[in-house]
């Protein structure tokens, strides 16, 4: 689905939500606004979910969803992702490419809308963490 398939009121509705946001050097509250006007976002899913994410649509081929969960009431959506559209070296994609999201479901829509979109150091689920660190002192 597309931005541009949505009812013009819920467009005008996106457009009054500011979202937090720390990429790059840059952080605080973001328009919704200026990123439908700059960056042409689409929907991704995620699991059965529709989400749209302050990224721009060309975008989604770099993008990995790494885990993911929703709330009991199915409000809000935490995303951990892998987004190397802009990534400078192979090597730094653990402390370049990594982001986290939080979601909430639109009022009166089917879909979520991200409200805070940060960067992340890409780091294993606990549970890969304590397998990997048992294995290596098992060997060490």
């Amino acid at each position: 689905m597309k931005v541009a398939n949505l009812s013009v009121e819920t467009i005008e509705n996106i457009k009054k939500i500011r979202y937090d946001r720390i990429r790059g050097k840059h952080e605080g509250p973001e328009g919704w606004s200026s990123i439908l006007k700059y960056y042409d976002p689409e929907f991704i899913k995620i699991q059965k979910y529709l989400v749209l994410l302050p990224v721009a649509g060309e975008n989604h081929p770099n993008i990995t969803i790494l885990r993911s969960s929703i709330s009991h009431d199915e409000q809000v959506m935490t995303i951990f992702l892998k987004d190397t559209s802009y990534l400078s070296d192979p090597e730094l994609e653990m402390f370049e490419a990594g982001f986290m999201a939080v979601c909430e479901k639109m009022p009166n829509e089917s879909f979520y809308l991200a409200t805070v979109y940060h960067e992340w150091f890409i780091i294993e689920t606990l549970e890969n963490q304590i397998k990997s660190r048992s294995l290596s002192s098992q060997h060490g």
